[in-house]
């Protein structure tokens, strides 16, 4: 979707039951960024940082293969979605509805294959 962030490498990681997103892209002016973010999957609030459309952002685990997402920007959710891993932990599936910062609705599906 046009006015949107797109990530073209996305890396997460566990450590003590705490999980890191690292993730490059494109923002909506095409120019790169860097986001990241630490936190549980446990529906809780966490700070992410280089997203200038949210300044938090929500995990919660669903079951072994999907997760759902918030982003919020000053407490106000802009971005919900769905993360869905395949079967055979390929690749995973991603959903996302919410409003750009221009206030036009949005949904982007993207499927990303394991590196």
């Amino acid at each position: 979707t046009p006015g949107t962030l797109k990530n073209t490498h996305v890396v997460y990681s566990s450590i003590l039951g705490q999980v890191k997103v690292k993730s490059d892209g494109i923002d909506a002016n095409g120019k790169p960024i860097h986001l990241e973010w630490s936190g549980k999957f446990d529906g809780k609030d966490y700070p992410v940082t280089g997203d200038p459309n949210s300044d938090t952002r929500s995990y919660t685990k669903v079951n072994e293969r999907t997760l759902t997402t918030a982003n919020k920007k000053n407490g106000k959710v802009t971005v919900t979605g769905q993360i869905v891993v395949s079967a055979d932990g390929k690749s995973r599936t991603v959903t996302l509805n919410g409003i750009t910062p221009k206030g036009k609705k949005f949904k982007n599906v993207v499927v990303y294959d394991k590196q």
